[in-house]
């Protein structure tokens, strides 16, 4: 039984006149609604009918608000204006007043501004407004665009583009979409390694003051990860992370680079080591413990033996001393190798094997001799197949080849992680949640602007690269009549520009 509840007493509609003002106007449509909501039993289907039209209605009034504003802030009249503005070392003279389109937060909206030609015949021209506004690739205002590009960090653009339509009534096709991504994340990438540096040198600081007994630690993992492609099935993507331990081996936060895939992994190397160099240039408290935490693939083995074990103080000069950690997850999956081959797939001595094992290999000096030891000492107690002595062999080679990267012991003591969970993680974060999902192919340059964005968010710096970017976006200068720029604010300027776009 569905119970109607209406008032008593309703109030009469309010009489407002409207003279054409969009919050004149909100306020009388609003009023109307809140009077239909108030006359009718509520409901919970009244109740988001009233939810819906109010946000409706401040969107609608708020796109004529912006669409207001925009317009009004270049004058009608050309003898206001500049007749010729010098931009990028380009210098453009006034033409016209056209109309375009403009995807903003609220709708689309139509903004009419002067176009300036180029002086040099065939050049693109441009409209000094829009610069002046912010108007990016895609030609949408900086506030959707933002919006646009952190959503798609998560979504695809079939999602994102259905998002647009839903939420602010803006339809984009796939190659608006993309060109505005790639012109946002252009538009980033200035900043971003400043802005790494910046939280690296940050978190060291708070490493530094923290307490407990070790030495903080600056930390450096790289993994790869195979990804669907377009032009040839899977490939490998590579991915680096930089973190910061403080002396109770907290991690305070990490930095994320990624690379679609490229022989040799050329560039993302050259990224990391620039940020390596760069922090380490900049810092200038006690040098903290360094250590390089990864698994023996080919190219992480590379990178160590190529830069890192050559590295030199940015500032002293002195050998910087990287300890390499074999991650100990990674060797311990060798260990269970070995359980299998001594025992059984999953027998009960085997498990009681592997989990000793693990203890030795994580908290004895030398445990990963004792590890082989022990395998060598099992070897002829059971008999094996072709396949598990192989198996057992393989295994047997790589934890003594590489023992002399597995002293864990050594490691806890002196601070220093273990395992290259992070490094994992960021495989999962930056590229499986995004890039493997059912059906998608990927393209070198699309996928890589996707990619340089998902960092940045992950990085924790998006908003300050943002703001960044903004704050340094050049200008477009009103030119005197003697053909120098006027500077703003100057006699000449404010004589031929407006003074709210010679500010």
């Amino acid at each position: 039984m569905v119970v109607k509840i209406t008032r008593a007493h309703v109030a009469p509609p309010i009489a407002i006149a409207v003279h054409g003002d969009p919050l004149d106007e909100l306020k009388q449509r609003v009023e109307e609604a809140v009077q239909r909501f108030r006359s009718a039993a509520v409901m919970p289907r009244s109740f988001l009918n009233l939810e819906n039209e109010l946000a409706a209605l401040a969107a609608n009034a708020c796109r004529q608000v912006l669409e207001r504003e925009a317009n009004g802030a270049e004058p009608d009249d050309k003898r206001a204006l500049a007749n010729k503005v010098r931009y990028h070392k380009e210098t453009y003279r006034i033409n016209k007043k056209t109309p375009t389109s403009l995807a903003t937060r609220f709708g689309t909206i139509t903004l009419r501004s002067f176009y300036y030609l180029n002086e040099e015949d065939g050049e693109p021209g441009l409209h000094p407004l829009w610069l002046r506004l912010g108007i990016g690739a895609g030609r949408a205002t900086p506030g959707l665009l933002e919006r646009v590009a952190r959503l798609s960090v998560d979504h695809t653009q079939a999602e994102v583009r259905a998002w647009l339509l839903r939420e602010h009534g803006v339809k984009w096709s796939n190659d608006r979409l993309r060109a505005a991504l790639t012109g946002f994340r252009q538009a980033l990438l200035p900043f971003v390694a400043g802005l790494q540096k910046a939280r690296l040198l940050t978190w060291l600081r708070q490493a530094e003051q923290a307490r407990g007994r070790h030495r903080p630690v600056l930390a450096v993992g790289r993994d790869g990860i195979m990804i669907p492609m377009r032009s040839a099935g899977y490939e490998e993507a590579s991915t680096a992370t930089v973190s910061v331990y403080d002396r109770r081996r907290r991690r305070l936060g990490t930095i994320y680079l990624g690379q679609m895939p490229q022989a040799k992994q050329v560039t993302l190397s050259d990224l990391l080591t620039q940020l390596l160099s760069s922090t380490l240039a900049d810092w200038h408290g006690p040098l903290p413990r360094l250590a390089y935490i990864t698994d023996k693939g080919s190219a992480p083995d590379e990178y160590y033996q190529r830069v890192l074990k050559k590295m030199r103080h940015p500032r002293a000069g002195q050998p910087l001393a990287w300890e390499w950690v074999l991650d100990f997850y990674h060797v311990c999956s060798y260990i269970g190798k070995l359980a299998d081959a001594l025992f059984g797939m999953a027998t009960q001595a085997g498990a009681q094997w592997f989990a000793k094992m693990r203890r030795w290999l994580r908290d004895r000096p030398q445990g990963a001799a004792q590890v082989i030891r022990s395998a060598m000492q099992h070897l002829d107690r059971r008999p094996m197949t072709k396949a598990q002595k192989a198996a057992f062999w393989k295994a047997y080679r790589y934890v003594r080849r590489h023992r002399r990267w597995m002293d864990y012991a050594g490691y806890r003591r002196r601070g220093l992680p273990i395992g290259s969970g992070v490094t994992e993680d960021a495989c999962k974060t930056v590229f499986t949640q995004r890039f493997k999902r059912s059906g998608m192919r990927w393209h070198h340059e699309s996928g890589q602007v996707i990619l340089d964005l998902r960092t940045i968010y992950l990085s924790g710096i998006w908003e300050e690269a943002f703001a960044a970017d903004l704050a340094a976006r050049e200008l477009p200068q009103p030119r005197s009549a003697a053909g120098a720029t006027a500077p703003p604010g100057s006699p000449q300027s404010s004589a031929t520009v407006s003074p709210r776009l010679a500010a």
